[in-house]
């Protein structure tokens, strides 16, 4: 029997595909003079990147919640995010000023006023968040020492089908380390991997990419 992949592609609609369309020109013009993304990868954008972000949308998030960001960069993942649940805020936060600056103009053009940067520290942030993402941009412990300093409760706890309030990070390679790290800081966290490419069933760029969700218990 044929085992069929998760396609995130399939839960846009045609208004969201092309949102989607106008991010990746919209953000290759202005990595020529930004650099949000590696050149080299621009060609690989839909596969690679926005792919890679959109495995996040896995599991809903409940209407009205608070996602903040953490390293956003070129807005990877915050306006994909955004974009796919139009009922939910999402801000990206980021410590390069002309990085959040064009996060903040792409958002404004493609029409999401759901969508928000904020240029600083993570530490530095005063905002409250309900779930905190981020795409490789600090080790496990330093992100969940930001998220739970940010967090709060939802007024209703989340469905069975929606992630648990939590981190939700996107890595790659042997985790082993930061994993142990991150006991140290909090030995009650709970930690889940899962596989990107048996996710996806691609092989290539998510070989060793990882979804790792951190919860309190």
């Amino acid at each position: 029997m044929e085992t069929r992949t998760w396609n995130p592609f399939e839960h846009l609609s045609d208004s969201q595909r092309q949102q989607v369309n106008a991010f990746e020109e919209m953000l290759c013009r202005f990595n020529d003079r930004v650099n949000l993304i590696s050149p080299d990868t621009e060609r690989h954008f839909r596969s690679q990147h926005l792919l890679h972000c959109l495995t996040l949308t896995l599991h809903d998030v409940p209407d009205g919640c608070i996602i903040v960001d953490w390293g956003t960069g070129g807005g990877l993942p915050a306006i994909p995010l955004a974009i796919r649940y139009p009922e939910v805020t999402v801000v990206g936060v980021d410590s390069v000023g002309k990085k959040a600056r064009a996060v903040r103009t792409m958002a404004r053009r493609l029409g999401l006023d759901n969508c928000y940067a904020w240029a600083g520290r993570a530490e530095d942030w005063e905002g409250e968040a309900h779930y905190s993402v981020s795409r490789a941009t600090a080790p496990l412990d330093q992100l969940w020492q930001w998220h739970r300093r940010v967090v709060v409760d939802l007024d209703e706890p989340p469905t069975e089908e929606a992630w648990p309030q939590g981190l939700l990070v996107l890595k790659g390679g042997d985790l082993s380390d930061e994993i142990a790290a991150l006991e140290d800081v909090d030995s009650e966290a709970a930690v889940e991997r899962g596989s990107l490419q048996l996710l996806l069933g691609r092989n290539g760029f998510f070989g060793e990419k990882k979804l790792v969700t951190v919860r309190g218990e």
